[in-house]
């Protein structure tokens, strides 16, 4: 039997279904109290030094070894730089050979029809970037000044509008923490914009579409509406932005922030959008930060219209973003303590998402810590 009830009070295990993936989640609330002796996280301290000589990111250094050349030094920069991935994943052309040499691609190995159709390839390209947030070595983005964080803000908007005219997906990210695989500590992100449209954007455009054809509105835009009647789930919200534990979430402290007007991607932040949106990630960075009393690690990532399609005009596919709702998704793995994380690994990866507390729960706590520039607390905007 499926049912539509949102309460935090709905007994034992049970399923909620994903809207914006099509998919289900088992919610197990009370796992997290069981015993644990497995793997302890070391929790990051704070980074103390401004500038660290050792550091590839920090602004004058070299970016290190490994290189095919000698490696280039970063200019003296003073605010967000972005520069092409000394080590892509992705590269503009279809990309060579280990050896050097170019790949002649076929879209399948060659073979009997039958295998052709099991053993499928297409060639994928791109461009990769990084965008170091600012020169201070110790200073994430929760702690930057106003005009700081809204530059960085700006440089998303940047590059997203750039892009977006000329790649099909643009997924702009940052992993925060060893925990969450960040490989530098100096703050940063990620750009890597490609030809093909991944899988989960992929999902999430999907269904979003489907919602519109079946209802004439965004799928998201009726999701915040409703997370805002509910007040469960919501952590924080202004006049533009929310912030909720998605009813869905796989993640113990999930979360997703999504603007309360229509807006199909970053490319379309207006000057007061971009403004709202520093604020309220002021006011989420700084709830995770003391949900655990450690700097909080996460991987989050924008999610927004995607770009023309094989070459097509931007302008032109704009008409085809109608559906969508630009947000952004934080999956921070921490579940009971700084050095107790989820992983998602055995029922996760062959059945199925699960999580141990329920979403309203993690809601709940990350809400109590939610405060504003000021230092008041934040009421979330109610419907």
């Amino acid at each position: 039997m499926t049912t539509t009830a949102s309460s935090a009070s709905a007994p034992g295990a049970h399923r909620r279904f994903d809207a914006l993936r099509g998919r289900w989640v088992l919610v197990s609330a009370g796992r997290d109290r069981r015993p644990w002796s497995g793997q302890a996280e070391v929790a990051a301290p704070d980074v103390a030094a401004p500038y660290d000589p050792t550091c590839p990111l920090c602004p004058g250094n070299p970016r290190g070894a490994g290189l095919d050349d000698a490696a280039p030094r970063n200019p003296d920069y003073s605010g967000p730089y972005v520069f092409t991935n000394d080590f892509p994943a992705l590269r503009p052309a279809t990309c060579p050979d280990d050896d050097g040499a170019a790949t002649a691609w076929a879209e399948t190995p060659p073979g009997p029809a039958a295998v052709e159709s099991l053993l499928r390839r297409e060639p994928v390209a791109g461009e990769c970037r990084v965008v170091c947030f600012g020169p201070r070595h110790d200073q994430h983005l929760a702690a930057m000044p106003d005009d700081a964080l809204a530059a960085v803000v700006d440089t998303w908007v940047a590059q997203t509008r750039e892009l977006t005219a000329r790649w099909r997906w643009v997924q702009i990210f940052e992993n925060r923490g060893a925990a969450m695989g960040a490989s530098n500590p100096h703050p940063h992100g990620q750009i890597w914009a490609s030809s093909a449209l991944p899988d989960e954007p992929a999902a999430e455009d999907t269904h979003q579409r489907d919602y519109w054809r079946q209802h004439g509105r965004r799928l998201l835009a009726d999701y915040a509406a409703t997370e805002q009647a509910a007040d469960e789930r919501v952590v924080a919200a202004n006049d533009d932005w929310l912030v909720v534990v998605p009813y869905w979430a796989v993640w113990p402290f999930e979360t997703m922030l999504l603007p309360l007007r229509p807006v199909a991607s970053l490319a379309d932040l207006d000057t007061s959008l971009r403004d709202s949106l520093v604020a309220i990630l002021r006011t989420l960075l700084t709830a995770y930060d003391g949900l655990f009393g450690v700097p909080f690690p996460y991987s989050m990532g924008w999610h927004g219209a995607p770009g023309p399609v094989d070459g097509g005009s931007a302008t032109a596919d704009l008409a085809d973003s109608e559906h969508w709702q630009l947000h952004a998704h934080y999956y921070p793995p921490l579940l009971r303590s700084a050095s107790v994380r989820k992983f998602l690994v055995g029922y996760e990866m062959l059945a199925g998402p699960q999580r141990d507390i329920t979403p309203e729960q993690a809601a709940s706590r990350l809400r109590a810590l939610a405060i504003d520039a000021s230092g008041a607390a934040v009421r979330p905007a109610t419907s």
